[in-house]
C-alpha cells in the first residue's frame, strides 16, 4: 500500500468520478426491471356499493320484506351462514326468520311458506339429506318465493338467456342464482365487462376459465358468462367443456361442447380464472397463469396460494359478502314480481 499523498488524491478523484456513473447505471437497470403490482379486491368493497342500491330500493317498499331460512341440519357452516344472513338482513331493512326443524318436517314447512302471504322469500340451508332428495327439496319453493333462483323456471330462463318470466309483457324479472350473479357483479366492478359493447355482449373477446362445474354454481356461472359473450372453459375432475355462443357470438344463447384440452392448455390463454374447489388440499397451479390475469376464488377454501399475487393483476380472495348482498337484491325482485302478479290477476278479473 502506498502512502504517497498524490497517488491517494488521484485514486479518490477517480472514485468520485466513477460513483455517479455507477449510480446512474443502477438507476437505469432499476427503471428497466419489470415491476408487478397485484390489486387485491375485497368482497366488502364490492358489496358496499351494491348495498347502497339495495337500501334505496327496500326503503321504497310499503313494509319490510320477510325472508325465511330453513335449517334442518347440524352443519356448523350452515348455521354460521344463517346467522350471517340474519344480521345482514336486519342491518339493512329486512326481516329474517330462521326456522330450525327436523329434516322430516322440512317438506311440509316449505309448502306452508309457499302459501303464506307474509313470506316474501325463502332459503334452504343444504345439505339436508345429502342425497338426491335434496334436489327435490330445492325445487319445492314456488318461483315467486325462491330467493336463490334455483327453481327449474329460473334455471330454464338462465340457460335460454331469457330475462323475464312473463314475455311479452316483461313485468316480472327472472332471478339468477346468488353466487354466480355475485361473481358477475364482481367482474363488472373490476372492469372485465366492456361497457362500450351492446348489453348482452359485453364479455366478447374475453377468455375465462372456471374451475368448478357444480349444478349450483360452476355450470350456471359458465352459462351466464358465455351468454354475455365470453369464451368459457369449464373444468372439473371429469374433464373440460367449452361454453360459447358460437363464432361471432351469433347464437341467442350458449352452446356446450366436450373438449380434449386440459387445464394446462386453457389457463395460459385465459384473461380471467375463477376457482371454486371445496377442498383444503387443492391449490391452483399459478405457474399456468398468464401475466396480468384476473383471479377470483369463490370456494370457502383458499384455492390460490400467496404466489398468485406475483402473476395476477387483480385478485379477489373471497366473495361471500357480495353473495349475501345479491340475496337481498333478489328478495326485492321477488316482492316486485309478487306485486306484478297481483296486478295482472286484478286486471284479468276486471276483464273477465
Amino acid at each position: 500500500m502506498t502512502n504517497d499523498p498524490a497517488v491517494e488524491t488521484a485514486q479518490q478523484k477517480q472514485k468520485e468520478e466513477t460513483q455517479p456513473l455507477a449510480n446512474k447505471q443502477d438507476q437505469a437497470q432499476a427503471a428497466a426491471a419489470p415491476t408487478h403490482h397485484c390489486k387485491v379486491v375485497l368482497a366488502g368493497t364490492v358489496a358496499n356499493k351494491l348495498m347502497e342500491e339495495v337500501r334505496r330500493d327496500v326503503a321504497k317498499l310499503e313494509k319490510k320484506p320477510l325472508l325465511v331460512g330453513f335449517l334442518a341440519n347440524t352443519d356448523p357452516a350452515a348455521k354460521m351462514y344463517a346467522d350471517w344472513t340474519a344480521k345482514t338482513c336486519r342491518d339493512n331493512g329486512f326481516d329474517f326468520d330462521l326456522r330450525t326443524l327436523d329434516k322430516e318436517e322440512l317438506e311440509d314447512a316449505i309448502l306452508a311458506a309457499n302459501v303464506d302471504d307474509n313470506v316474501n322469500g325463502m332459503i334452504i340451508y343444504f345439505p339436508v339429506f345429502n342425497t338426491r332428495h335434496d334436489s327435490y327439496l330445492q325445487q319445492l319453493p314456488l318461483p315467486t318465493k325462491d330467493v336463490e333462483g334455483l327453481s327449474h323456471r329460473y334455471l330454464f330462463n338462465m340457460y335460454q338467456n331469457t330475462r323475464f318470466l312473463d314475455p311479452p309483457t316483461n313485468t316480472q324479472k327472472s332471478l339468477l342464482p346468488c353466487t354466480p350473479l355475485a361473481i358477475i357483479k364482481i367482474l363488472e366492478y373490476i372492469g372485465v365487462y366492456n361497457s362500450i359493447l351492446p348489453y348482452g355482449n359485453r364479455l366478447f373477446g374475453r377468455t375465462i376459465t372456471v374451475v368448478n362445474r357444480s349444478e349450483i354454481v360452476g355450470r350456471p356461472l359458465a352459462a351466464l358468462l358465455a351468454n354475455d359473450g365470453a369464451d368459457v372453459w369449464s373444468v372439473d375432475v371429469t374433464g373440460v367443456q367449452r361454453f360459447t355462443r358460437g363464432a361471432g357470438i351469433k347464437n341467442r344463447h350458449h352452446l356446450v361442447e366436450d373438449r380434449e384440452e386440459k387445464l394446462e392448455d386453457v389457463v395460459p390463454k385465459s384473461d380471467v380464472v375463477i376457482t371454486g374447489v371445496p377442498s383444503k388440499n387443492y391449490k391452483f397451479p399459478t405457474e399456468l397463469l398468464k401475466d396480468g390475469a384476473i383471479c377470483i376464488n369463490f370456494s370457502s377454501e383458499k384455492n390460490f396460494g400467496p404466489e398468485v399475487k406475483e402473476k395476477a393483476s387483480i385478485y379477489v380472495p373471497a366473495i361471500g359478502k357480495v353473495t349475501i348482498t345479491i340475496l337481498l337484491r333478489n328478495i326485492i325482485r321477488l316482492v316486485e314480481n309478487q306485486r306484478a302478479v297481483k296486478a295482472a290477476e286484478a286486471n284479468a278479473n276486471k276483464t273477465a
